[in-house]
């Protein structure tokens, strides 16, 4: 990486301020259900303890659009972070205000405080200079570990980079390690799997991708609009009209560039949008009118499953089917299995719904990487520039 991290600068004795992606999901009672990004930020924090700095943490929760609302508070965070550590995190009632300052202020080596969610100011997202200088004035060095949010060029994950020495956590040097290596140095096969309902959110990653992959898999709501495009009736399946000239195009590059794109050869379709709807599974050329498709078929997994046991490397992004309904989750699932067995290769799920796929299955030990975030892990498979690492020090 070309970035500097944490191992590059010297700490010791200094006070950090630390972007962590805290955006963890709670129940109706505040609880939180999945601690994985909170877990991801542990090596960081851990390290900088170990250099005796006096750590200050921001993140944000959801989307508070700038008002202080209670139940976005990162006090939960706090409270799992104090058990994950075996250590007393210091929670600040603001961001930049009276008690975030003092307590900042007063803190001591080897103190963890945790500013409230950044976002309750509305001057975070519009990455205000004031807003930045101010938080960057509580601390000596800033490290960004926050990859689920390094596409956003926000005050904490961008402006405050203008005040201090910015270098990075390790996770998102793990982050760009793998995904950087993935696209830039695969072993091959190189396969890439796509899902997600539409091919409008995906058109840049399947343009870049087509240029790097031996083999592109289409799945999830976007493959009716392939079918669509190719003269066939989708009942009433999920299907961008409006993109149908794109698709037979993308379909046209990939033959020009010698890419193996793969379409779902069947599908299961259901009679309404509910858990235990009716359903069955037809030919990807015989969807009835009044069905909508929502996972592929049998003869499908079969196919993918044998085409991703040659891989060497695959990146995988978006659900191949309505997951969260069981009955419509066998795509997903078979295909999370076939990678967790794949002895040779290195598997990386490109997070968001995909990992959140994979964690259900109860698979997410047995694959190479898992990112943390999702829109960041596809700005980065488009090729895109994130901002978020873009502003740090260079090597």
């Amino acid at each position: 990486m070309s970035k500097k991290t944490v191992r590059d600068i010297d700490l010791k004795g200094k006070k950090v301020l630390v972007r962590c992606d805290f955006n963890v999901p709670l129940d109706e009672n505040r609880n939180i259900t999945d601690n994985t990004r909170i877990v991801a930020a542990l090596p960081t924090i851990k390290y900088l303890l170990e250099n005796n700095c006096s750590i200050i943490l921001c993140s944000h929760l959801g989307r508070p659009k700038g008002e202080f609302k209670k139940e976005f508070s990162l006090e939960p965070v706090a409270v799992e972070l104090s058990k994950l550590l075996d250590k007393q995190v210091i929670m600040a009632k603001d961001v930049i205000g009276e008690d975030a300052k003092t307590k900042a202020a007063n803190l001591k080596e080897g103190e963890i405080l945790l500013l409230e969610n950044v976002r309750f100011h509305r001057e975070e997202t519009d990455n205000d200079p004031e807003f930045s200088k101010t938080l960057a004035s509580m601390a000596e060095v800033y490290v960004n570990d926050a990859f689920g949010a390094a596409h956003r060029a926000h005050a904490s994950t961008v402006g405050v980079a203008s005040y201090l020495p910015a270098v990075s956590g390790f996770l998102i040097e793990k982050e760009l390690k793998f995904l950087g290596d993935a696209l830039n140095n695969p072993q091959r096969p190189f396969m890439a799997i796509l899902g997600g309902a539409k091919v409008s959110d995906k058109i840049g990653v399947i343009d870049s991708l087509l240029e790097k992959v031996d083999t592109l898999m289409i799945g999830g709501g976007m493959a009716y609009t392939f079918f669509k495009a190719q003269g066939y009736g989708v009942g009433n399946s999920i299907c961008e009209e409006d993109k149908l000239d794109l698709a037979l195009s993308l379909m046209e590059k990939a033959k020009a560039k010698g890419v193996k794109l793969m379409l779902p050869v069947d599908t299961r379709v259901g009679k309404e949008f509910k858990p235990d709807t009716e359903s069955k599974t037809v030919a990807w050329t015989d969807i009835p009118d009044e069905w909508e498709g929502f996972d592929i078929g049998e003869k499908t997994m079969e196919m993918y499953s044998e085409e991703l046991r040659r891989a060497k490397t695959v990146v995988w992004n978006g659900p191949l089917g309505l997951f969260e309904f069981d009955q419509f989750a066998k795509g997903t699932n078979a295909i999370a299995k076939v990678l967790s067995e794949l002895k040779d290769a290195t598997t990386i799920i490109g997070g968001g719904d995909s990992a959140a796929a994979v964690r259900k299955a109860g698979l997410e030990d047995k694959m190479t990487h898992i990112s943390t975030g999702g829109g960041a892990s596809l700005e980065f498979l488009e090729g895109k520039k994130l901002p978020g690492i873009e502003c740090l020090q260079d090597k």
